[in-house]
């Protein structure tokens, strides 16, 4: 996410409410460290990921896009490791 263009405080903020968004989306319960670390790396993810098919995230807007998908995608990753 270095092209974003989103510095550190704004990415620990809109990280931890897009992962707090897919959290109640999945309805797991985590903590609001865990939502921030979801919705942070998540966004990472999401931007690789996407960056593959030729799809570009960026601002907040995109940044918070981007920590709600890659979040979701980590939760279910978690469950599915569970299992």
């Amino acid at each position: 996410m270095e092209d974003a263009s989103v510095g550190w405080i704004a990415a620990i903020i809109i990280g931890g409410l897009a992962g707090w968004i897919a959290s109640n989306f999945m309805k797991s319960n985590t903590g609001i460290f865990a939502n921030i670390i979801l919705g942070i790396i998540g966004a990472a993810i999401a931007s690789f990921l996407f960056g593959f098919l030729g799809v570009s995230f960026g601002g907040w807007l995109g940044y918070l896009i981007a920590g709600f998908i890659g979040a979701c995608i980590l939760i279910w990753l978690g469950r599915a490791v569970r299992r």
